[in-house]
């Protein structure tokens, strides 16, 4: 089994470098927080991968959210703190695993990269 962890941001947010570069390390933290931890040692052995896609706005993000929650996948939603470019509470991000990298292809394999 190929185990990968895939962070999927928003495109719509026009996010500075550094801003988007912080959500996908949170979204990539928390997810591996709540992951199965004996998943995430595989996951580290194989070298941690993680891929980056990109969503085109707040429905096509929701959508891709709830199909992860139906997959029971570990997921962590990343909500902005508000403090520098972004409004306090905006979606801006989404880690989902690690998990198998088949099983998670088929929520967003076809999702773009970032």
């Amino acid at each position: 089994m190929n185990v990968k962890q895939v962070i999927v941001i928003r495109k719509d947010l026009d996010m500075g470098k550094g801003k988007l570069a912080a959500m996908a390390a949170h979204a990539a933290v928390g997810a591996t927080l709540l992951a199965d931890q004996e998943v995430v040692t595989k996951w580290s052995k194989e070298g941690g991968m993680k891929v980056v896609l990109r969503v085109n706005d707040l429905k096509e993000f929701d959508a891709v959210y709830k199909k992860v929650k139906a997959a029971k996948f570990p997921h962590f939603l990343v909500r902005d703190a508000g403090k520098t470019q972004l409004k306090k509470g905006t979606i801006t991000s989404l880690g989902i695993g690690p998990v198998d990298a088949k099983k998670i292809d088929k929520i967003t394999g076809k999702l773009k990269l970032m």
